[in-house]
């Protein structure tokens, strides 16, 4: 029989348990993962206690409270703090979701933080988010026309521009596609439902001429098919928004073109 081993830095290990702030009545407990490259050591969950009273309501603004008053080499991603850059995505309290818009009073007990699940970590709650840009850019993302361009713009009608929403407001933020199994499993291959989503929202522009170059770069086993419908990206979308909608559709397209 077969005997497999996890690698020695692989096992995750309770932490530093670090002090409770003196003088504080309203404290938040904060159970953060911890890694570093810089060390031979495995994964911990580091214990932190956030005085509410000296910080923001949001579990980033008790991050930031850890960062700048307890630990400074926390490590983290965070932007706009206003739920529109995506920076900040990471898994809180088992779902993905942004720092930013979630609020400690939504976790009962301890909130629980790891970075996003089936990624590279570079360091603490960062995930190497190398391939799902390379993903992104893969599709094209921009308007393509073969058309004299317009003296002033493309125009659209209102019911044109309508079939936009729910596509264009996606920031990239990895939520959906580090919540998504075939994505776990063939990340290196299929596009998973965050790029997915932005390739459907060009396929459907009125304005764009490239529908079927489009259609035919996404025909492939695994670069669209390997959906399956199980519908995690929806559930944990920040933005409300949902991506097996829009594959669902690609897919529909994919049938229509052939009859």
């Amino acid at each position: 029989m077969v005997e497999l081993a996890l690698p020695k830095n692989s096992r995750m290990s309770e932490g530093k348990v670090w002090p409770r702030p003196d003088g504080a009545n309203d404290l938040k407990e904060f159970r953060v993962y911890r890694w570093s490259p810089d060390d031979d050591k495995g994964p911990t969950i580091d214990t932190f206690f956030v005085d509410r009273g000296d910080c923001g309501p949001m579990v980033l603004d008790g991050l930031l409270w850890i960062k700048n008053r307890v630990d400074p080499t926390l490590t983290l991603r965070r932007s706009c703090r206003e739920g529109v850059c995506g920076s900040c995505a990471m898994n809180i309290d088992g779902t993905n979701s942004l720092a930013c818009t979630t609020g400690m009073d939504e976790v009962d007990g301890a909130v629980k933080i790891y970075p996003l699940p089936h990624l590279p970590v570079v360091k603490d709650l960062v995930p190497d988010l190398t391939t799902f840009y390379a993903q992104h850019r893969s599709i094209e993302p921009w308007l393509k026309t073969v058309s004299p361009t317009p003296a002033t713009e493309w125009r659209q009608t209102h019911d044109d521009r309508a079939k936009l929403d729910g596509l264009y407001e996606c920031i990239l933020c990895a939520c959906c596609s580090a919540s998504c199994p075939s994505y776990w499993w063939n990340g290196e291959r299929y596009l998973g439902p965050a790029v997915l989503l932005q390739a459907y929202r060009w396929i459907i522009d009125s304005r764009d001429e490239a529908t079927g170059d489009r259609l035919d770069d996404l025909e492939d086993p695994f670069r669209l098919y390997r959906c399956h419908t199980i519908m995690n990206c929806a559930q944990t979308c920040p933005k409300g928004l949902n991506p097996a909608k829009a594959i669902a559709e690609i897919k529909k397209m994919m049938v229509e073109r052939r009859v």
